[in-house]
Formats: structure tokens, C-alpha cells, sequence
């Protein structure tokens, strides 16, 4: 039986979701809207814990197949985005914000950028996988997403790896 979802539209849905979400999150702090700010920010916190979380339990393993040990930077550059969301997050805590401070928020958000691109470029390889591995990527896809924990609350209680 086929699965739900394509993971590969999925992935690359998402990837633009994360995108938008980056380029609102730093818009909004370089101008002062901590609102719109930690909004972005919970959206991004919302959506990348499940994405994270599929692509470390199942997509980076299966990848490890054409990349071998250069999965480990694709788990270390998580290890990266990590701190910076929470780096963001403290700073997006506060009553409000000098302009160092948003500039240095959207200077992170901006950053994330380049991981969300090159991470994009996965899809070329896992289109070389079986209908069989598609199908079980899905499904562990459709796991990750019906857990629905955030980014931040994945990363300090479910992730084996401690960033």
C-alpha cells in the first residue's frame, strides 16, 4: 500500500514554509516587530520539530547510503540551527529589543538560510530511492508530524544528540 504523502513534495514544501518563515522572522526583527517576530519564530519552532526529527530518525540514515559520513555535518549543522533558535528565542523573550539586538536576530535568521537551501538539495538523492524506502520514509514522515513536537522541546528532551 503507497503511503499518505510523497516525501519529497513534503520536504520541499516545508523547506519553503522554513524559508518564509526566516525571511518574515528577520524582516521583523531588523524593524522592531517583536509580535510579528516571535510569531515567525513559533511557526519556524512548530514546523522544523517535526522536519528535524524525520530528517535525523529516518531521511539521513537512508541517506547515508549515497553520502556515507557526511550525514554527520548534516546532523552537525542542526546542532547549529539549534542554538540559533534558541539563541533567538531568548532574545525574542525579552520586553523589547535594541537595534543591535534585531539586527543580530535577522543576521541569524538569514544565516539559517543557507542550511534550509543546501538541505533543499537532498531531494535530487532521495529520488533515487525505491518506491518500497519512499514509502517507509512517509510513513516515518507522518509519524514525526502526528508527535507534532517543536524544534526546541525535540531538542531538549527526544534528541539523543545534545546540541
Amino acid at each position: 500500500m503507497a503511503a499518505k504523502l510523497d516525501p519529497i513534495v513534503e520536504f520541499r514544501e516545508d523547506h519553503r514554509k522554513v524559508r518564509d518563515g526566516l525571511l518574515a522572522l528577520a524582516s521583523a526583527a531588523e524593524t522592531g516587530d517583536l509580535p510579528q517576530a516571535r510569531k515567525s519564530l513559533g511557526e519556524i519552532d512548530a514546523l522544523t520539530g517535526p522536519h528535524f526529527r524525520y530528517e535525523e530518525e529516518a531521511l539521513y540514515p537512508a541517506l547515508k547510503e549515497y553520502l556515507g559520513e557526511y550525514v554527520d555535518r548534516l546532523v552537525e549543522e542542526h546542532d547549529g540551527a539549534i542554538g540559533t533558535a534558541r539563541t533567538a528565542a531568548g532574545l525574542l523573550a525579552k520586553p523589547s529589543l535594541t537595534r543591535d539586538e534585531g539586527k543580530a536576530a535577522a543576521s541569524a535568521a538569514r544565516a539559517l538560510l543557507v542550511h534550509v537551501s543546501n538541505c533543499d538539495g537532498l531531494n535530487i538523492l532521495a529520488e533515487r530511492f525505491s518506491q518500497q524506502k519512499l514509502d517507509q520514509l512517509a510513513q516515518q514522515f507522518e509519524k514525526a508530524r502526528q508527535a507534532n513536537v517543536p524544534l526546541l522541546q525535540w531538542a531538549g528532551t527526544i534528541r539523543e544528540r545534545k546540541a
